[in-house]
């Protein structure tokens, strides 16, 4: 139960700037969504999918590489530190002289030549942002959950500061300063890991180069095929699309929309940074599959109440987004339903990380990446952004039920799979429920019953799973 509390503080921590980032960049899709039309929307959204792509190219598996040997006995944690960030960083530099390089041919190729300064400037972003990845896995490795909560609100809110600044009060209306503010914010981050780099005892070491590789590189394929799973249709709608300009304004008001959905993707990153280091540094425990069953059980409860909160208020939440924007709001429920199955997904991912199987991931999640770009490609032309997000749907899908199939066989662990279902099997009647209102009655009504029913999936989890005397601050008044 320690470990629980444990993981359960840890999530609150690193969440907080999650959840204080996705709050208030929810503040900048309405200034963004009504200050700029959809085209030039969707080329943020579309650039956007490109540095989330080559992300996690140049950081290569090394995040959860580090946490993987770090927590080894027989290796040397700052030996492991300098050795992934010297490899990390030449990989970021030969990427940055090839890409200016080959800058007017690629603006060519990624339909960007008449403003080609859109591909340098981020280009430089996801290389710092890369250059900041493994110092932030220290901070983890070390439990420092406070510093790295700190920096990353301290980004958050310089980030929304700027852009209101920028586009509210100056009245600028040039999509080029999304990119420039976003340029100036990263790179501001760099002071704060100055104290780690001075501290460490710097050390490269060749041999276990190679074993880091040699354990990494199937997290890269998977790394990459995931990540191709959340971006490929932000890459391919507009290379695909028959008119290249309704291209591009559809994926900005896909863009915009799914930006109401990303508090799946918030908790599940929360999860992730407070879970990863907790799982490894339990690997050697007498019941290790106890932990991952239990966290399992708990991704999945509130998750599945992050939905129907958002099912229920969506009403309401589609103002976040400006009236030309709106029409897209269908592919909500859609893409929080792949949010869920990617968690699980990452949940499931532990029995070959930690038996340094990790090839399985790279063909489950290569498997779930075909199954996302063969939807897009065969139905983005004739329905839009609609297949995007049944294509994220059903990739992830298919790299959720293969990870459970196949682990089961290899390293099985005793998921409480009928209380699971129980609980997904509510969630599927409130929403249904919740769907068949009819949209004529008063909105007061309409959102009442949202809130009866969102607040009896809220006591089934108080009666069977977190009784109110566990909860904290309040518990005590519980019996």
């Amino acid at each position: 139960m320690s470990d629980v509390k444990s993981l359960a503080r840890n999530t609150a921590i690193y969440g907080l700037p999650s959840i204080v980032g996705r709050f208030l960049n929810y503040c900048l899709v309405p200034l963004y969504t009504r200050v700029l039309p959809p085209e030039e929307y969707g080329v943020v959204t579309n650039l956007y999918g490109y540095t989330a792509l080559i992300l996690v190219v140049l950081t290569f598996g090394m995040e959860t590489t580090f946490f993987r040997f770090a927590n080894k006995e027989e290796e040397d944690a700052d030996t492991v530190f300098t050795t992934c960030f010297t490899f990390v960083s030449a990989l970021t530099l030969v990427f940055l002289f090839g890409l200016f390089v080959f800058l007017t041919p690629l603006c060519e190729v990624l339909h960007y030549t008449a403003h080609p300064e859109f591909v340098a400037m981020m280009a430089v972003v996801v290389s710092i942002d890369v250059l900041q990845a493994i110092p932030f896995c220290l901070l983890r490795y070390r439990n420092c959950p406070i510093k790295f909560a700190l920096i990353r609100c301290f980004n958050i809110f310089l980030t929304v500061g700027l852009n209101l600044l920028c586009f509210l009060v100056l009245g600028i209306r040039d999509v080029s300063y999304v990119f420039i503010l976003n340029l100036i914010c990263s790179a501001s981050l760099t002071f704060f890991f100055i104290p780690e780099f001075f501290n460490m005892r710097w050390k490269f070491d060749k041999v276990l180069l190679r074993r880091m590789i040699s354990y990494s590189w199937p997290l890269f394929v998977l790394g990459v095929a995931g990540i191709l799973n959340q971006t490929a249709d932000k890459i391919i709608l507009p290379l695909v699309y028959p008119d290249e300009v309704q291209g591009k304004a559809l994926l900005g008001i896909y863009g915009g929309c799914v930006k109401i959905a990303m508090i799946m993707a918030m908790i599940t990153q929360a999860f992730r940074y407070a879970y990863e280091p907790l799982v490894f540094a339990q690997s050697n425990s007498k019941n290790p599959g106890d932990t991952y069953a239990l966290g399992m059980k708990f991704f999945l409860i509130f998750t599945l109440l992050a939905f129907l909160g958002v099912m229920a208020y969506l009403p309401v939440l589609e103002y976040i987004v400006g009236p030309e924007y709106r029409s897209g709001m269908a592919v909500v429920p859609i893409v929080m339903a792949a949010e869920i199955m990617m968690g699980v997904y990452f949940n499931l991912s532990f029995w070959y990380k930690l038996i340094d199987k990790t090839i399985y991931g790279a063909w489950f999640s290569l498997a779930g990446c075909a199954v996302l770009l063969l939807v897009n490609l065969l139905f983005i032309p004739r329905y839009g952004y609609m297949a995007c997000a049944w294509g994220g749907f059903f990739g992830y899908g298919t790299s959720m039920v293969l990870s459970y199939v196949v682990g089961q066989s290899k390293n099985p662990i005793r998921y409480p799979m009928r209380s699971m279902a129980v609980y997904v099997g509510i969630t599927l009647l409130f929403y249904a429920l919740m769907e068949i209102v009819p949209v004529t009655w008063p909105l007061w009504a309409r959102l009442g019953i949202n809130t009866m029913l969102l607040l009896a999936f809220v006591a089934h989890i108080l009666h069977y799973d977190v009784p109110p005397r566990s909860l904290p601050v309040i518990g005590r008044f519980f019996r």
